[in-house]
Parts: structure tokens; C-alpha cells; sequence
């Protein structure tokens, strides 16, 4: 098996990327962080990071034809340009020290917000570009440990978007923010021919996971998708602070 894991720890890891990709296939995020803080619990998740930004790459390909028209470009851009001035600084360093440190920061704060968010509380005016690309560097920082949707998830959760416009925009920027990320990781040397063969391993288990997330999302009121998303952010950040304790 790839990375020398176990029968047992790859056959665990199969059903939570089921589980993840399902996430993924309805809400348009959280795929990263449940399977990155699932795999913590079994192995060293630092070489996982990589395959699991192909992973969203190969998701988006299965939505790419279901999420035209819905994409948010004025949104998606700034969001880009913020994360890609933070990204080669953020690898660096959690490359060098570790990410856990960055994980648990990530996770007070997207719990905080997560909080806030479900008190019913929404941003009343429209935000800017610059604004979506301060957020945009946030998130570069945040996906050197490979959370970076989560802070803009919360972000855009607190604006009123349509779920369908929601989801599109944070699958394509999830997917522009893996591009940029993943050629930074293999100059770091966590991309090898491992990464490849899981990769190669996970692709029919991403497809079953995001139809099947899919369908129940068309099934979706906006009410329930917006009380799912601001649930699944509290549910990872929490996940994150704990998952020093559980390892």
C-alpha cells in the first residue's frame, strides 16, 4: 500500500475519504479537513496533504459540468491573488515547523466564528475585492496545514449567497488554491510516486462519495444548506483543537 500503510489503516482511510468526498459533493468543502483530521488519528497526516489536494482536483472534475453558471468569479479572483502572495511563505514555514501549531490557531478561530455564525448573524453589505483577497491570504496561510476552505467558507457563510453560487465558488476556488499549493509541496519533498498510486487508489471512491453528495444537495432547502455548512465548520474547528488530545 502507499506510504507503507497497513491493510487495516488503508481500508479506514477508504471509508472516511467515502465519508469526505459525500461532504464534498454537497456542501463544496470540508473535504480536506475531515479527512486530514481523520488520517491524524491513524498516521502521520504531513504526507497525506498532497494527495488529498489531487483528490479536490479530480472532485472537481466529477462537478465541473453540475456547477457552470453558479461560479462567483468576482469572488473566486481576489480570493486567488490573496492566497497566492500568502502560499509560498505559509509551505515554507510548515515545512519547517510543523502544522500543528497552525491547525489548532485555525481552528479557535473558525470555532469563534462558527459561534457567531450560528446565532443567525450575516455580514448586511456587499464585500469588496480587497476584502475577499485579505481573506484570500488567510486562507494561503491556512492551506500550508490544508484547511485553507475553511476560513472562506465561514467567510462567505456570513454573506448572503445562494447555496448553489456558495458551492460553486468554493469548488473552484478550492481547486485554483490546490494548483498553486501542490507544486510548492512537491519543491518540499512531499510529492513522490506514493502520492500517485493514492491518488490512483481514491479515484473511484471520490466519484461514488460526490454523486451521492450531490443528489442530496439538489434534495436541499437553502435554509438546511446553510445550517449544514455553519454545523460542519463548527464540527472541523472543534476536531482541530482536539486532535492533539485523541493522538
Amino acid at each position: 500500500m502507499p506510504f507503507d500503510l497497513s491493510l487495516g489503516t488503508s481500508a479506514a482511510l477508504a471509508i472516511a475519504l467515502l465519508g469526505a468526498a459525500f461532504v464534498r459533493g454537497y456542501s463544496g468543502f470540508g473535504f480536506s479537513a475531515i479527512f486530514i483530521a481523520f488520517a491524524a488519528l491513524l498516521t502521520n497526516p504531513l504526507p497525506l496533504i498532497p494527495v488529498v489536494f489531487a483528490c479536490e482536483m479530480m472532485m472537481t472534475g466529477f462537478q465541473a459540468r453540475g456547477i457552470r453558471g453558479q461560479i462567483d468569479w468576482r469572488r473566486v479572483i481576489p480570493l486567488l491573488v490573496g492566497a497566492a502572495v500568502a502560499l509560498p511563505f505559509a509551505v515554507s514555514i510548515v515545512l519547517s515547523v510543523g502544522d500543528e501549531t497552525v491547525r489548532m490557531v485555525i481552528s479557535a478561530i473558525i470555532l469563534t466564528l462558527s459561534l457567531v455564525l450560528l446565532s443567525g448573524w450575516t455580514l448586511q453589505r456587499i464585500i469588496g475585492p480587497i476584502g475577499h483577497a485579505g481573506v484570500g491570504v488567510i486562507s494561503g496561510v491556512c492551506n500550508s496545514a490544508g484547511v485553507g476552505g475553511l476560513p472562506v467558507a465561514a467567510f462567505l457563510s456570513a454573506q448572503p449567497m445562494q447555496a448553489p453560487q456558495f458551492r460553486a465558488t468554493m469548488i473552484v476556488f478550492l481547486t485554483g488554491l490546490d494548483m498553486m499549493t501542490l507544486p510548492l509541496m512537491w519543491h518540499g519533498g512531499l510529492v513522490s510516486g506514493d502520492t500517485v498510486r493514492a491518488a490512483a487508489l481514491a479515484f473511484p471512491i471520490l466519484g461514488l462519495g460526490v454523486w451521492l453528495g450531490g443528489r442530496q444537495f439538489l434534495a436541499a432547502s437553502p435554509l438546511t444548506f446553510r445550517r449544514f455548512a455553519v454545523f460542519l465548520l463548527l464540527i472541523l474547528s472543534a476536531l482541530g483543537l482536539l486532535r492533539p488530545m485523541m493522538t
